[in-house]
């Protein structure tokens, strides 16, 4: 039995959707139907009904889902004390974030935190987006920090999960500047840049894919090299290797000292929130805390 499986299984009983959850655990469809059937074959019982729809779990599977997540939540203790990291208990919160929101964001936004709350010790998890997804749907974090926008469904669409904005911002093409301070690949021109992107399935290449399509560009972009991580792309557009869309914030110095300039109008942006989510249920108290001082300067 593999840990996956179980992850995969707890993935499963909240979206009650195979491929919604295959998604969020970055796997393909086929692969991830086989992990469940292989954890059900472990188990010696059926989990998941798959007559009804949305699917849903068997009364072994309902009884199954509590020891799943009691076995993860050991694991990961273990690890932690055989890591020498044991916190005290309800100190420290876990805040799972993706990977630019860590590095553009995270900083200033815990900084105004403890300025109205006082002192705030946090363990943030960087990951891409769906590994955020996952580590508060199997309950690796407390918190989540990761971004929203109206061009794609978020995770407040499964019901289970409150969120509140924190701060509002664009998907924002970038391009090395020209000697002349103007954009050395511009999207209002007509001839073919050279283009560096996210991986297909991740949150914000699936939300500049929206703006290539809408904008009709595919036919002006020619592929250099794929990542997942803004802080990649942002170094390849500051070498001058081409364009890439990245979210404003994490360009914000770079934009102010000119070593980039906006690449297109305002057309070519997409909007983009980010967002803190929780589990519906409630938590301990540092983590309602930090959860109630966000609602109350933000609204739910």
């Amino acid at each position: 039995m593999e840990m996956n499986w179980l992850e995969d299984f707890l993935t499963l009983a909240i979206t009650r959707n195979f491929s919604r959850a295959a998604e969020l655990r970055n796997v393909t469809q086929p692969a991830f139907s086989r992990r469940i059937r292989n954890l059900e074959y472990w188990v010696g019982a059926v989990l998941i009904d798959r007559s009804i729809f949305p699917i849903g779990l068997t009364p072994a599977g309902d009884a199954f889902r509590k020891t799943a997540q009691e076995t993860l939540d050991t694991l990961r203790s273990g690890r932690e004390e055989a890591q020498g990291f044991v916190p005290k208990a309800g100190e420290v919160v876990s805040i799972a974030a993706s990977h630019t929101i860590a590095v553009s964001f995270f900083a200033d936004w815990h900084a105004g935190l403890q300025a109205t709350i006082g002192p705030v010790k946090a363990r943030v998890i960087a990951d891409h987006v769906a590994g955020c997804v996952e580590a508060l749907i199997t309950g690796t974090c407390d918190l989540m920090l990761t971004y929203s926008s109206p061009a794609l469904p978020t995770l407040a669409d499964m019901g289970r999960y409150p969120s509140t904005p924190l701060a509002h911002e664009r998907l924002v093409p970038v391009s090395a500047p020209a000697r002349s301070g103007s954009a050395r690949y511009a999207l209002t021109g007509r001839e073919v840049l050279p283009y560096l992107c996210y991986s297909g399935n991740s949150y914000l290449g699936r939300l500049t894919a929206s703006v290539i399509e809408r904008e009709a560009l595919a036919g002006r972009l020619e592929f250099r090299y794929e990542c997942s991580m803004s802080d990649v792309l942002k170094r390849g557009v500051l070498a001058g290797a081409g364009i890439a869309w990245v979210p404003e914030l994490a360009v914000r110095d770079e934009l102010a000292a000119g070593s980039l300039v906006l690449a297109g109008e305002e057309r070519h942006t997409a909007p983009l929130g980010i967002s803190l989510y929780r589990k519906a249920e409630l938590s301990r108290p540092e983590v309602e805390r930090i959860w109630a001082a966000c609602v109350d300067r933000f609204g739910a």
